[in-house]
C-alpha cells in the first residue's frame, strides 16, 4: 500500500479566460441582459434615496421648537414607495436575467459534453469517468453562482458604493467620505490577499475528491471482482486514502475561513465605530441634525452589510471559478482526429474495402501494424486471424476512425476515409464487437438504440434474426426488461446476441464481426452464424476471429502475426498449406476432441454425485 502524498496543484486556467469563455453565451441574450442592468441600476437608485428619504422623515418629526407635531405623510408615503421600487426592481432583474443564466448552463454543459464525445478514442482509454463527472457536475455549479453573484452582488455593491461615497463627500464632513472608502479599500485588499492563498488549498480538496469519487465509481462498477477476491477492505483502504486528502485540506480550508472572516468582521467594525463617533459628535457640536446622524447610520448598514456578504460571495465567486478550471479545461483537450474543411460525406457505393500498406502504432515506440495490405471485395467476407496480440481488433479500430494512421490509406470505395466526415463514414459501419456493453436502459432500448426511430415491427424482426426474441419474450417484462448497469444482468450470450440484433436493426453496408460469437456455447454459436450468414449476405464483412470453425466459409482468411500478414487464402487452401493456419486448425480440432471427449465423463460422475445413498 503506497502512501498518500499531498496531490499537486492542478494547472490554474486563468480566471479571466474563464469569464471570457462565458461571455459568448451572455451576448446571445443581450437585450436582456442589458434591460436586468437598467433594472439593477434602478434598484440601487431608489436602495440609495432610502435613507435620503428616512432622514427628511426624523427631521420632520424633530422640530424641538414645535408645539404640534406635523405628521410628514409625503415623506412617509414616499420612503414606502422607494422601498417597494427597490424590491420590485430587484425581482424584475432577477426574472429577466434567469433565461440569460440558466440557458448559458445548459448550453456549455452541452458544448463539453458533445466535445468529449468528439474526442479521439485515446481520451477516453486515458479517462478517469468518476472524476471527470464531478469535474463538470461542479463546474456547472459554479457557473450558476457566478453568473448570478457576480453581476447582480458585485457590482451593484461597487455602484452603490460609489453612490454612497459621492452624497457622503458632498454633504458632509469629508473624512466621512474618506473613512468609509479607506474601510472599503482595507477589506477589499485584506479578502482579496487571504482568499486568494485559500485557492490553492481548495485545489487540493477538488483534486481530493474527484479521486475519491473515481475511485469509489471504478470499485463500485467492479463489484462482482471485488467480491471475487474479498478486497472490500482494501478497496475502503483506497477509498479512504483520497478521503484523508481531503479531510485535511478541508480542515484547512475551514480554519483558513474563519481568519477571513474574523479580519473582515474586524475591519468593518472599526469603520463602523469611527463613522458614528464622527457622526455623534456632529450631532453634539450643532453641525448635523439627528436625521443626518440616522443618514449616516443607515447608509453604514446599507454598505457595510452588503460589503460582509460581498467578502462572501468573491469566495465563492474565486470557489467557483476553481471549480470551472477542469470542466473548461475538458474544452481545451485538442481533436486528435477531425473533419477536414469541407470534408464530403462518404459515397459508399459498393462498399469495396482496401487496407494499403497500412502502419500503424499506439506510441511512436511501439508499432502494432506493419506494411498492412490487403483487400475486401464488395459483396464478400474477409477473416482475419492470429494469436493474441497480432493486431487483429486494431484493423476496426482503424476502419472506423477512432484512430489514423501513420503510414499508408484505409479505401472506401475508392475514397481514403480520411477526406470524409466521420459521421458518414461511421453510419455506413455496423459492428458487433467482443465486449458488449450495454446502456442501463430496457432490451428494446439497447436494440433500438442503432436506429431510435426504427418501427418496432423492424426491432422485433432483428431480435428475432439474432435469435434472442423468444428469449426476450419469456421474461415477465419483455422487451421493457431493464438490463442493469453496462448489461449485467444479461449473460454474456445474451448481450452479444442484443449487440447482433442492434447491428442487423443498423442495416450497413459493411459489417465488422469482432469475437461476435465468443460469448455463446456450440448450440446457440451455430444459430447465431446462420443468422449472420443471412445478415452478411450481399455485404462487405470483416471478421476478426478466434474460433476458427466460424470463418471456415470465408472467402479470404489472412493470417496475422506480430502485426504482419504471414498467410493468406481460402480455409482449403491454407490447409493445404500446412504452416500457420493449419498449425492452429489441427490445434483447435484436437482440443474440441478433447472437449467432447471429457463431456460424457463429467455428465457420469455428476449422476453418480447425486445419486441417493452414495
Amino acid at each position: 500500500m503506497h502512501t498518500q502524498h499531498a496531490a499537486p496543484l492542478p494547472e490554474n486556467r486563468n480566471d479571466w479566460k474563464t469569464i471570457r469563455t462565458l461571455l459568448p453565451y451572455l451576448w446571445e441574450y443581450r437585450a436582456r441582459v442589458v434591460l436586468a442592468m437598467a433594472f439593477l441600476v434602478l434598484a440601487k437608485l431608489a436602495g440609495v434615496a432610502i435613507p435620503l428619504a428616512l432622514k427628511g422623515v426624523v427631521d420632520a418629526l424633530d422640530k424641538t421648537h414645535q408645539t404640534i407635531v406635523i405628521l410628514p405623510l409625503a415623506l412617509l408615503i414616499g420612503y414606502g414607495a422607494l422601498r417597494l421600487a427597490s424590491t420590485l426592481f430587484s425581482e424584475l432583474r432577477d426574472v429577466v436575467f434567469a433565461k440569460v443564466a440558466q440557458r448559458a448552463i445548459r448550453n456549455i454543459a452541452l458544448k463539453v459534453f458533445r466535445h468529449l464525445h468528439s474526442l479521439a478514442l485515446r481520451f477516453h482509454l486515458e479517462r478517469q469517468t468518476g472524476g471527470m463527472s464531478r469535474d463538470i457536475e461542479r463546474g456547472t455549479r459554479g457557473m450558476s453562482f457566478l453568473l448570478s453573484f457576480m453581476l447582480f452582488n458585485i457590482l451593484p455593491t461597487i455602484l452603490e458604493i460609489a453612490m454612497v461615497a459621492v452624497i457622503l463627500f458632498a454633504n458632509y464632513n469629508p473624512w466621512f467620505a474618506i473613512i468609509t472608502t479607506a474601510t472599503i479599500v482595507i477589506y477589499i485588499i485584506f479578502s482579496l490577499v487571504v482568499t486568494e492563498r485559500r485557492m490553492g488549498v481548495r485545489r487540493v480538496m477538488n483534486e481530493m475528491d474527484s479521486k475519491a469519487n473515481n475511485r469509489a465509481i471504478d470499485s463500485l462498477l467492479n463489484y462482482e471482482t471485488v467480491k471475487y477476491f474479498n478486497n472490500e477492505d482494501y478497496e475502503a483502504r483506497r477509498y479512504d486514502e483520497h478521503m484523508k486528502g481531503w479531510e485535511h485540506a478541508a480542515i484547512r480550508n475551514q480554519t483558513s475561513l474563519s481568519f477571513l472572516n474574523f479580519g473582515q468582521g474586524a475591519i468593518i467594525a472599526a469603520g463602523v465605530t469611527l463613522l458614528m463617533i464622527l457622526a455623534s459628535q456632529g450631532v453634539a457640536d450643532g453641525t448635523m441634525t439627528m436625521g443626518d446622524l440616522v443618514l449616516v447610520n443607515a447608509y453604514l448598514l446599507q454598505l457595510f452589510i452588503p460589503l460582509n456578504f460581498l467578502g462572501f460571495v468573491y469566495r465563492e465567486i474565486k470557489h467557483s471559478l476553481t471549480d470551472m478550471e477542469k470542466m473548461f479545461s475538458l474544452l481545451d483537450k485538442p481533436l486528435d482526429i477531425r473533419d477536414k474543411p469541407g470534408a464530403p460525406a462518404l459515397v459508399v457505393g459498393n462498399g469495396a474495402v482496401r487496407f494499403e500498406h497500412v502502419n500503424f502504432g499506439y506510441q511512436a515506440e511501439r508499432q502494432i501494424l506493419h506494411d498492412l495490405d490487403f483487400d475486401i471485395p464488395p459483396g464478400q467476407k474477409v477473416a482475419v486471424v492470429g494469436t493474441s496480440g497480432a493486431g487483429k481488433s486494431t484493423l476496426s479500430r482503424l476502419l472506423f476512425r477512432f484512430y489514423d494512421v501513420d503510414g499508408g490509406r484505409i479505401l472506401i470505395n475508392g475514397q481514403d476515409i480520411r477526406e470524409v466526415s466521420q459521421q458518414s463514414l461511421r453510419a455506413t459501419i455496423g459492428i458487433v464487437p467482443q465486449d458488449t456493453v450495454l446502456f442501463n436502459d430496457t432490451i428494446y432500448y439497447n436494440i433500438a438504440y442503432a436506429r431510435p426511430d426504427a418501427p418496432r415491427e423492424e426491432v422485433i424482426h432483428a431480435a428475432r434474426m439474432a435469435h434472442i426474441h423468444d428469449f426476450i419474450e419469456s421474461l415477465p417484462l419483455g422487451y421493457d426488461t431493464q438490463v442493469g448497469e453496462r448489461g449485467l444482468k444479461l449473460s454474456g450470450g445474451e448481450k452479444q446476441r442484443v449487440a447482433i440484433a442492434r447491428t442487423i436493426l443498423k442495416n450497413p453496408k459493411i459489417l465488422i464481426f469482432d469475437e461476435a460469437t465468443s460469448a455463446l456455447d456450440s448450440h446457440s454459436e451455430q444459430a447465431i452464424l446462420t443468422a449472420l450468414a443471412e445478415v452478411a449476405a450481399d455485404h462487405t464483412t470483416l471478421v476478426i476471429a478466434h474460433r476458427l470453425s466460424t470463418i471456415v466459409d470465408a472467402d479470404q482468411i489472412i493470417v496475422m502475426e506480430h502485426g504482419h500478414i504471414v498467410e493468406r487464402g481460402t480455409h482449403s487452401d491454407l490447409l493445404q498449406q500446412g504452416n500457420v493456419y493449419a498449425r492452429m486448425w489441427a490445434l483447435q480440432q484436437q482440443e474440441r476432441r478433447k472437449e467432447e471427449a471429457a463431456e460424457p465423463e463429467v455428465e457420469l460422475a455428476l449422476a453418480t454425485a447425486l445419486r441417493p445413498g452414495i
